[in-house]
């Protein structure tokens, strides 16, 4: 049986992007887009206009966190408000939604994370941008 492996390619990167970009405009919603691959190495980074630049780590380390651990950052958030306060020392684990894994046939490939508003609002922004990839935009 031969195993292949899935990869995100720039392309990719660029597509999923472009589909949260066109979330956050069609919002006025300011915001820094991350995509890793499944490394965990930054692929592609955006700023838009007037985010402020703390977001650019944010937004980094959130993607970082959904690929490493592979599912989305907001279960630490969930996890975190219900009192589970040793979610805090997981190495690499951010508690703030806003990170979504990648996954292509079941395979992790990557992972997106967007800073700039909200929290809610940046995990809103990264998953239109897998949607808007994941249907061919």
């Amino acid at each position: 049986m031969t195993m292949h492996k899935l990869i995100l390619t720039l392309d990719d990167a660029k597509k999923i992007a472009a589909g949260a970009e066109a979330e956050a405009k069609r919002n006025e919603w300011p915001v820094v887009i991350a995509i890793v691959d499944d490394g965990g190495h930054l692929l592609y980074l955006q700023r838009l206009d007037e985010t402020q630049y703390g977001s650019v780590q944010v937004a980094i380390e959130k993607a970082r966190a959904a690929i490493a651990f592979r599912r989305p950052t907001k279960i630490w958030e969930n996890n975190i408000t219900e009192g589970r306060q040793h979610y805090l020392g997981l190495p690499g684990a951010l508690p703030v939604e806003g990170g979504l894994p990648v996954v292509i046939d079941q395979q992790f490939v990557g992972a997106i994370g967007v800073s700039g508003v909200r929290s809610f609002q940046d995990a809103q922004i990264a998953q239109a941008g897998i949607d808007a990839w994941l249907s061919g935009g």
